[in-house]
């Protein structure tokens, strides 16, 4: 895994979306189309923006898939993932072939269906963060290493759901529902490429425990150091706690 520091979140995001524009237009170039995975949250907000802006993208070769969604939260809610992708990449950029996870629909069936869609052919790039608590996806700790089912209906853990309330989009942990889809630890891991976004002081400990503590389901994003191209992007704030060896590339 490479990992490459930035002085602030606005210079990391900008060098994950060109790093993420390569990859998309490599992608079209050598086989016409390109299959990603994307994520949502407020790590990835300052990384979608200049991403969606960036131009050349052939963006209608562009086919996504949902990395998770609350179950039975509505999707005209702030917190909704789909309506967070529908209007912070799909209507920017005019994607048509587009796979969102309907929570407000029988989990179980909405996962098999949109699973048998994700599995059909490769994912060239998986867009993804940390979270507080080291989960990948909704993958909380302890997290599922070994199910080769593409999606999951999962369980969120307290510091999961109390991070969905400090990150501003529910008003109290009660408002928070308590199950979700995710798309599984080894779907994510079947990525071609996997650039993970993780600005803020708020995941400086999850990001020691990944990064440099040992490969485990209770740190789950620690699975990222075994694929074999992996990228993670982190600023000063979040990568505070590691040690200098670890750091590959100065903040700048």
């Amino acid at each position: 895994m490479q990992t490459h520091i930035f002085r602030d979140r606005e210079t990391l995001s900008r060098a994950a979306a060109a790093h993420a524009a390569e990859v998309l237009t490599r992608c079209v170039r050598s086989h016409g189309r390109a299959r990603i995975i994307a994520a949502t949250g407020a790590s990835q907000i300052d990384f979608l923006d200049p991403l969606t802006s960036t131009p050349g993208i052939d963006w209608p070769r562009v086919e996504m898939f949902h990395l998770d969604e609350y179950i039975g939260l509505p999707v005209t809610h702030p917190a909704s993932f789909r309506r967070y992708l529908r209007e912070r990449l799909i209507d920017r950029t005019g994607i048509a072939r587009h796979h969102l996870l309907d929570g407000e629909q029988e989990p179980e069936r909405v996962a098999q269906r949109v699973g048998e869609l994700l599995t059909a052919d490769a994912i060239d790039v998986a867009f993804v963060g940390i979270g507080e608590n080291g989960h990948l996806a909704f993958n909380d700790p302890p997290a599922d290493f070994t199910t080769e089912r593409p999606y999951l209906i999962v369980t969120l853990d307290e510091a999961c759901r109390r991070q969905q309330v400090g990150e501003g989009w529910f008003a109290s942990i009660e408002e928070v529902p308590t199950q979700a889809i995710s798309m599984s630890v080894r779907q994510i891991l079947k990525s071609r490429e996997i650039i993970a976004i993780v600005p803020d002081a708020r995941k400086a400990v999850a990001v020691k425990a990944c990064v440099e503590g040992p490969v485990s389901p209770l740190a789950p994003a620690s699975i990222l150091r075994t694929h074999p191209n992996t990228t993670l992007y982190l600023d000063q704030d979040s990568a505070a706690l590691l040690t200098e060896n670890t750091k590959t590339r100065r903040a700048r």
